[in-house]
């Protein structure tokens, strides 16, 4: 409420200073009882005839000053001031007040419509101070928006030469020395007028209107499903549209909040460059004349969902209130340059008191100095007169003291000898005692370095000592070990002898072995070879001759051809022996 507050007293301020005939700063009671009759029609509040009344009873005979208007303004108008009035309407109220007293009668490169829309832009960027005006960096930042909206290109050369021609006395112009800067095409020129107020109107519906984006695009029906071309006009909240430019016959809303979201939809049913808009109970189907347009509209309603989502004010509003932030911070920061400068200038005045107290001290010094001087002087004159006086005196006793000196000579030549050699005694004598006072030094050192020695002499000493200790400790240590090494040793060789002993025996009994091995064997094979022929011979005559052989008391097998002549023990000896002869062979 405070920002609508202070936007409202702008317009209010015009309006009551147009009012204020004889620029005394008060206005009558009954031109008052008008405005806030107005004020209150256009602004919807309720309208208290008897409130004026009652607020200004001590003050019937004569004017009213605007700083007793104030209070009653801010009690019975603008703290009832609800956001549900026509803006457009409130300024146009103000401006016609004002118009016909402070609009310059020369004539102008535009509309009277224009420079009200100027006005509005002039009171949505001045400062918030009184008498208003608005500063040369705003001044640039609507010219070069202008010069955008024509479709020109910005020449800072010659705003930077205007600025210069610009009246040092002066912070800003006021708005209808704007209107007329604008109006006398100075920064508008090979531009005409129809092009002039195009760019006037698009800067006043983006700065005033809140009008972040508009123009005409297809938008398909909820109801008969048919495309209808519409003229859009997207604000921070809102995307209302109409059938035409004019926006006299409005046809629906879209409500934005944070929930919303745009898509971009595929070519469908011979629509191109199309796009959705989600809401929470409704969906829009919209399709573009370009692609440009199509990704410039989806970027903007985009970028008007997410200032919604952050709470953040329009991006022109935002940037309005940085630049006023930035200028109060500069501002702060050169009242802050201009203390320092004050107290540096202070304490400069003050160094310039105290230097000027120093030349007087100086002076007053100089001064004395050459009163003193001028003592001195008379002084020096007395003290030459009584030098002239005791130089005549004294050279009366310089000629009886020649003579003295002239006896005395010969006994000062002697004195003289006897002098110089004393002093070469004395030389000598110096000599000797720095050479004795270097020699004892020298001794002193060679002591201290003979102490130093034996100290560590003595360390060494006593080290090698634990040293040779720790030695003996550990040859005895080792003869120990040694010993019981050699008992080892001795214990070790007889086990080996005696292994050795035994190896031999094992080695003699091994070759006995092997020997009866081989008797054994030749005694094998002699008796195989036997019963190989043997058996041999048996199997040619068999059946022809039959060994007769003593008959066993166990029974006999029976063969083919009756009784076997041995028994199954001998038949199973017989497989045994044939099985182990089969596996030698």
């Amino acid at each position: 409420m405070g920002g609508l507050k202070d936007e409202l007293l702008k317009a209010i301020w015009h309006a009551f200073t147009a009012l204020d005939l004889d620029r005394s700063g008060k206005v009558s009671k009954s031109q008052l009882k008008v405005l806030s009759h107005n004020l209150c029609t256009v602004l919807k509040v309720p309208h208290d005839p008897v409130a004026l009344e009652e607020h200004f009873r001590d003050d019937d005979e004569g004017p009213v000053s605007n700083q007793g208007y104030m209070p009653y303004l801010n009690k019975f108008i603008l703290e009832k001031v609800q956001d549900n009035f026509d803006k457009i309407e409130f300024n146009r109220m103000c401006w016609t007040l004002c118009v016909k007293k402070n609009l310059t009668k020369s004539p102008l490169l535009i509309t009277e419509d224009d420079a009200f829309k100027v006005w509005v832009i002039f009171n949505f960027l001045s400062e918030d101070k009184y008498p208003l005006i608005i500063v040369p960096e705003e001044i640039e930042y609507l010219l070069k928006k202008l010069t955008e909206a024509m479709g020109g290109g910005w020449q800072q050369e010659q705003f930077e030469h205007y600025k210069i021609n610009f009246d040092d006395n002066k912070d800003g112009l006021s708005a209808w020395e704007l209107i007329e800067l604008i109006g006398n095409g100075q920064f508008s020129k090979g531009m005409d007028r129809q092009t002039v107020s195009m760019a006037i109107n698009e800067v006043f519906n983006e700065l005033i209107l809140d009008v972040l984006k508009q123009g005409y695009m297809m938008k398909k029906g909820h109801k008969r499903k048919n495309w209808t071309e519409r003229w859009f006009v997207l604000k921070p909240n809102i995307i209302s549209y109409y059938v035409s430019e004019d926006l006299k016959d409005k046809k629906g809303d879209i409500l934005l909040d944070e929930n919303c979201c745009v898509e971009s939809l595929p070519d469908k049913d011979g629509k191109k460059c199309l796009f959705l808009i989600k809401c929470f109970d409704k969906t829009f189907e919209i399709s573009a004349s370009d692609k440009k347009k199509k990704q410039e509209w989806i970027q903007a309603i985009h970028s008007t969902i997410h200032l919604l989502k952050l709470g953040s004010p329009p991006p022109h509003k935002e940037a309005r209130q940085r630049r006023k932030e930035l200028r109060r911070k500069l501002l702060a920061e050169q009242e802050e340059l201009e203390r320092q400068m004050k107290e540096l200038q202070a304490a400069n005045e003050n160094k310039q008191q105290e230097l000027e107290s120093v030349r007087k001290k100086l002076e007053e010094a100089a001064s004395r100095a050459a009163d003193e001087e001028k003592k001195r002087l008379q002084t020096q004159v007395e003290l030459q007169t009584r030098f002239s006086t005791e130089l005549e005196r004294e050279k009366l006793i310089r000629q009886q003291m020649e003579e003295q000196v002239a006896q005395k000579s010969s006994e000062l030549e002697q004195y003289l000898q006897r002098v110089r050699e004393l002093e070469d005694m004395y030389l000598k004598l110096q000599e000797a005692l720095e050479d004795e006072r270097q020699a004892r030094q020298d001794e002193e050192t060679v002591r201290k370095l003979q102490a130093r020695l034996l100290e560590e002499e003595s360390s060494k000493r006593a080290e090698l000592e634990k040293w040779h200790l720790e030695q003996q400790q550990a040859i005895q240590t080792t003869e120990a070990e040694k010993q019981e090494l050699e008992q080892q040793r001795v214990m070790k060789e007889q086990a080996l002898q005696e292994a050795m002993a035994q190896l031999e025996q094992l080695e003699l009994e091994r070759k006995q072995a092997l020997e009866q091995y081989e008797g054994v064997k030749k005694k094998l094979e002699m008796a195989t070879h036997m019963t190989k022929s043997w058996k041999d011979k048996v199997a040619h005559h068999e059946g022809l001759i039959r060994l007769i052989e003593p008959g066993s008391k166990n029974p006999h097998l029976i063969t083919n051809w009756g009784p076997a002549a041995f028994t199954q023990a001998e038949l199973e000896e017989r497989e045994k022996s044939w099985k182990e002869k089969k596996t030698t062979e």
